[in-house]
């Protein structure tokens, strides 16, 4: 059979499984019909797997049938580009009655008003347009006389209980098993399609269908089936992790032999999309291969999150600079499920802004937007770096106007002078640090992501500062030799936690102008890039180093005395439990800069262990505690191969012991956290320019 007669039976096999959505099929109908007073723009919407891609095969399979070209586009690999988006539907334009159909459109909706006021007016004579999103459409369509007359809001319900019987019907499922599979999915297509390709009771079996607490586990392995080898399952939770999986990120993970084999299995599978980026499961099958191994096997859950963690490292730094941004939101997606509840930073985020240079005419806008948002003080201080490195600034603009409505730059520094000092007060105050607590080496240098400025908005969330955040860690991920970095927030109190999660903690606050500057470092010679993004993927959050020597400023809660941050404290004990059984890592511990080891000691790594031993020791005054004492020692201390040796050491079983490792780690962070040191190590107040 041809490769038409194939695609055509399929087609045909999609049309015939689509169940109810009648209203919907019956617009899409008459647009294809050229009808006179159907509309020319069709939008669907609703949550995901409501069925809105159905839909558009639908509406796909239809204009086919009468004679019109389609042109059908993912939005999720757009990035939100204008320059992609035209590229991509450049058919569209020239094809008279084309059918442009744009899926998760979601993914751009900044470029909603642009696509409704510009792009679709370019379209070609009697061309359609099908969006499919999960968020509901503009009001400008319908308050825009004009567009109110071409334009049909269709909003995607869940399917009734008829309907949801009548495709499980479809799929073959008895009506023995219906009723209960009808309750559990709750009208979504998708998991009525899952739960249909599980075989179910055979017919007449009294027990009715009941979902399991893991039931998507369940459905998904049931849809994979028995895997050929190791390779591929090995293969799935590489997909299941990565936002888009490209041989070159399976080839990182996996080894050459492996990916030569696997990857184009994976291109098959019926849950996998081979896109133009590469390999994207179905979000619903992607959660559920990721929530099975992280409950299945921990450990391994750790190592793929960190390989593919270190393989989009290097991605990163492999890619042009172009793409460098895309690359990291990449990386980011990792830590989706992190987000603080304020949504500081949205990975998904690259809406129609561009990321560009520094240009000549644009000095007059950057020095007004940073005395607009920061004060005179502040633009006096920019017009001294963009004299000093005009290189060093990055200014943001929407696509298609030439006014910027943001900027940031992140200043290269390897040595103090005195211009620099007398200029900018944040700068004289970090070099003191610097010098008293960390000084560079031969060959070494700072890098201080000095501004962030968006008038208006200022550093509260948005999609600028979302690319700034991008930009910063490219910088990062790409610079080699780099020593020590600083972040400067005028709004410390909204992004103090976020930046802590990345290992950035306060170190000074400095007064500009009227206006307090705060100050995040982190100390590269602790812990290298390489590291630091190995630590940031690990499920439970791994200890990152704070810069050394460094007091956190600012007195506040959550610090633990005047030595470090209290997030940094607890993060340390895990860490150095963690290494006890490594010397050299050992010996880079946070924890020996806190109240644990004695100022001066001869020997600051012997001081830490008998700290920690002796708080072990002193865990046995209770049952509850003498548990505690024999989960760490059998874990750490005396470092069995994984955690579930570990478990069978102390003959409990693996969710036991899970539990009283848990619980024994607090018990030992409070009492540690209650030892006295004689003398603590003392702080660096930068408080003042003065330091």
């Amino acid at each position: 059979m041809g490769a038409t007669g194939l695609a055509g039976r399929l087609a045909a096999a999609r049309a015939g499984a689509l169940v109810g959505r009648e209203p919907e099929r019956a617009v899409l109908d008459r647009m294809l019909s050229g009808a006179a007073d159907a509309p020319l723009v069709a939008y669907l919407h609703g949550p995901g797997g409501i069925g809105k891609s159905s839909l558009l095969r639908y509406a796909a399979r239809q204009a086919e049938l009468a004679g019109r070209r389609v042109v059908h586009i993912d939005a999720r690999f757009l990035d939100a580009d204008p320059r992609r988006l035209e590229e991509a539907a450049a058919l569209a334009c020239a094809e008279p009655g084309a059918v442009l159909l744009i899926d998760t459109f979601e993914r751009c909706q900044p470029l909603e008003p642009w696509l409704r006021d510009t792009f679709l007016l370019r379209l070609a004579e009697g061309a359609l347009v099908v969006l499919a999103s999960r968020v509901a459409p503009d009001a400008e369509w319908s308050l825009d006389p004009g567009w109110a007359q071409l334009f049909a809001d269709l909003v995607l319900r869940p399917l009734d209980a008829a309907q949801s019987d009548a495709l499980l019907a479809a799929r073959g499922v008895t009506a023995e098993q219906r009723g209960a599979i009808v309750a559990f999915a709750g009208g979504s297509p998708l998991v009525l399609s899952l739960a249909a390709s599980v075989p179910v009771a055979a017919p007449g079996a009294s027990a009715p269908w009941k979902p399991t607490g893991d039931v998507l586990t369940t459905l998904v392995e049931r849809l994979v089936g028995d895997l050929p080898s190791t390779a591929h399952r090995r293969a799935l939770e590489v997909v299941a992790q990565a936002y888009v999986t490209r041989e070159s990120l399976l080839r990182a993970v996996l080894g050459d032999e492996d990916t030569a084999t696997v990857f184009p299995w994976l291109r098959q599978l019926p849950y996998v999309e081979a896109t133009p980026e590469g390999l994207h499961p179905h979000d619903a099958v992607r959660a559920t291969l990721e929530a099975d191994l992280r409950w299945r096997d921990p450990e391994r859950y750790d190592d793929v999150r960190v390989r593919v963690s270190v393989a989009c490292l290097q991605a990163v730094r492999s890619a042009s600079e172009d793409d460098a941004l895309v690359r990291v939101a990449e990386w980011m997606f990792l830590f989706r499920d992190q987000d603080g509840p304020n949504d500081l930073y949205d990975w998904r985020a690259h809406p129609h802004v561009e990321d560009t240079p520094l240009q000549p005419g644009d000095v007059p806008d950057v020095l007004r937007m940073a005395e607009e948002a920061e004060g005179p003080a502040s633009a006096t201080v920019v017009a001294h770096w963009l004299n000093r490195q005009p290189r060093a600034f990055r200014v943001y603009r929407y696509a298609g106007s030439s006014a910027p409505v943001a900027f940031m730059a992140i200043l290269r520094l390897e040595a103090p002078l005195p211009e620099d000092r007398s200029a900018d007060p944040v700068i004289a105050a970090l070099w003191d640090h610097v010098e008293a607590a960390a000084p560079l080496g031969q060959g070494e240098h700072l890098a201080i992501r000095r501004f962030a400025v968006q008038p208006g908005w200022h550093q509260r969330p948005s999609p600028p500062m979302d690319l700034i955040s991008r930009r910063t860690i490219a910088d990062e991920m790409r610079t080699r030799g780099r020593a020590i970095t600083f972040t400067v927030f005028e709004d410390a109190q909204r992004w103090r936690r976020y930046l802590a999660d990345a290992g950035l903690y306060e170190v000074a606050a400095v007064d500009v102008g009227g206006r307090e500057q705060h100050v995040f470092g982190r100390d590269w010679r602790r812990e290298p890039v390489e590291q630091w993004v190995e630590h940031r993927a690990r499920a439970l959050a791994a200890p990152v180093a704070a810069l050394a020597g460094v007091p956190s400023a600012g007195g506040s809660a959550d610090e633990f005395g005047d030595d470090l941050p209290r997030a940094a404290f607890e993060e340390g004990v895990v860490e150095a439990l963690r290494t006890w059984r490594a010397p050299r890592e050992f010996a880079t511990s946070v924890l020996l800069h806190s109240h644990l080891v004695r100022q001066g000691s001869a020997d600051p790594v012997a001081d830490l262990r008998s700290a920690i031993t002796t708080a072990l020791d002193a865990l046995q005054v209770d049952p509850a505690g003498v548990k505690a004492h024999e989960a760490l020692t059998a874990t750490y201390i005396a470092a069995s191969r994984t955690h579930k040796a570990a478990a069978r050491r102390l003959g409990v079983p693996y969710g036991t012991y899970r539990r009283h490792l848990a619980l024994a780690k607090e018990r030992l962070i409070e009492q540690l956290l209650r030892h006295t040191a004689t003398v603590s190590v003392p702080s660096t107040p930068c408080s003042s320019p003065e330091g």
